[in-house]
């Protein structure tokens, strides 16, 4: 599942609150609604296509995800990169669409895949390659992107890159990245005696610290987890991950799960729900529900990504300071995901030259576009999040400075979770049909005290094995 509310796939009907560092883009600034996308180009520019759009070409493409008018700061962010980006490029004409269910509705992407209706440059997940790919929707852009067009390239975490790629090929640009880890209510930790700068790095720890914040009382639970909407199947495949498991074997064709690191999983749970009673008596949550409950101070602790703060900041009235994050308890592996463009298929070399370097400046560049963290700052937009954070090397130190200077939020609550990366870990190949199978054992963990976990975990594994039959 992708980030905050629902970021983490293109999945099974949770609404997606895109990153806080959403772009998009207003051209020079039309919101056309046509599917031709334009003019074809000049013709004017090199044959090359490893050379750089030429300033003089003219053309113009089209671009999905332009912020919406109720998105007024980002949307005056778009403008104003749209026009400075024409005083590099004048000949290029930028017509944003901000149609919100062409970003967000699964649905309705897919129709616009099949139908060949996508803009030039089109928003998806990582975990969309396969379905696009399938659809036969997204341009090969392997010999566009170089370090003349995206001279960043080099400092682009290489696995970020590795998500966007098909048999070496690739076929988009990233916008923003997540991994998750152990989100955390700072309040309750220290009523509960528990230092917030240090949250717990293994699952005994979780465990220990969870029993403390719930024997607080007043309804409050320790440690939350989902357990429906697909979101149950989402977190036990995190918690795989955490300790070195695999919710799907190396050939992607039979479940891994049923083992001693599965029942270790379901275990835990099992037992601090009902041996502990910490983590709640309310279940069968999915996305929303924990946010809600550690916004109001009613949860210690649940895995999650760093922008679920930022939804619970804008959309639940909750504080940054009351929040911090740690790595995910385990740390051997953590699930990472997150949201780039791609190219549609077919269209001219000026286009895709056009829309790379679109993508470089606003998306791909330190301290420009969405990374211009003092403007951000201005305009009263949240600063200081650990993610997106896709750097590496001098630009990773440049861009984690900038943060720290302009931050909106006291950036030292996530001092662990930045100092202790984790490697991140891709979704499992049908992802949401695989976690829908795993809410059931999510679910009766955490429902029935006499679940039957050896039954559970065979019974799911035969059922993902069906579903992974069927690729």
């Amino acid at each position: 599942m992708r980030s905050a509310r629902f970021r983490r796939t293109r999945r099974a009907g949770v609404i997606t609150l895109v990153s806080a560092l959403t772009l998009t883009a207003l051209a020079a600034c039309g919101t056309s609604s046509s599917d031709d996308g334009g003019s074809e180009g000049s013709n004017s520019g090199s044959s090359d296509p490893a050379a750089p759009l030429d300033p003089k070409t003219k053309v113009t493409i089209t671009i999905d995800c332009m912020p919406p008018a109720a998105k007024a700061a980002e949307l005056k962010e778009w403008k104003e990169d749209v026009e400075e980006f024409n005083k590099i490029y004048p000949n290029v004409t930028i017509e944003g669409r901000s149609t919100p269910g062409q970003c967000l509705e699964p649905p309705r992407f897919t129709a616009m895949l099949k139908a060949k209706s996508q803009p030039d440059v089109f928003y998806t997940y990582f975990t969309d390659l396969p379905q696009v790919l399938d659809n036969d929707g997204a341009e090969d852009i392997t010999a566009y992107v170089n370090d003349r067009s995206v001279p960043a390239l080099k400092d682009i975490d290489p696995n970020v890159l590795g998500s966007l790629k098909h048999e070496n090929k690739l076929y988009g640009l990233p916008t923003s990245n997540y991994t998750m880890g152990l989100l955390i209510n700072r309040k309750l930790f220290k009523q509960a005696g528990l230092d917030p700068d240090a949250p717990p790095r293994t699952w005994d720890e979780v465990r220990s610290a969870a029993k403390k914040i719930a024997d607080l009382g007043d309804g409050i639970a320790g440690f939350g987890e989902y357990s429906a909407g697909n979101t149950g199947g989402w977190h036990f495949t995190a918690q795989m991950y955490s300790l070195g498991g695999d919710i799907v074997d190396a050939s992607g064709k039979k479940a891994a799960f049923d083992n001693e690191l599965g029942r270790q999983v379901a275990e835990n749970l099992h037992a601090m729900r009902w041996e502990d009673d910490s983590m709640g008596k309310t279940q069968l949550l999915k996305w929303g529900d924990l946010q809600k409950q550690i916004a109001t101070d009613k949860l210690g602790m649940f895995l999650a990504a760093p922008d679920d703060i930022t939804y619970m900041v804008q959309q639940l009235g909750a504080d940054y300071e009351n929040f911090g994050m740690g790595p995910i308890p385990g740390g051997r592996n953590t699930l990472a995901g997150g949201n780039n463009y791609m190219i549609k298929k077919g269209i001219s070399a000026d286009k895709i030259k056009a829309a790379v370097a679109w993508l470089n400046f606003e998306n791909l560049t330190v301290g420009k576009g969405q990374f211009d963290w003092a403007r951000k700052k201005t305009d009263k937009l949240p600063v200081g999040l650990p993610q997106p954070n896709f750097w590496l090397n001098e630009s990773k130190k440049k861009d984690d400075a900038a943060r720290v200077e302009h931050a909106t939020m006291p950036v030292a609550n996530f001092k662990t979770f930045m100092d202790n990366p984790v490697p991140g870990k891709a979704e499992p190949p049908k992802a949401q049909e695989v976690y829908k199978v795993l809410d059931n054992v999510m679910s009766a963990i955490l429902t029935n005290e006499d679940a039957d976990i050896d039954k559970l975990l065979d019974t799911a594994e035969s059922q993902v094995d069906q579903v992974l039959a069927h690729q």
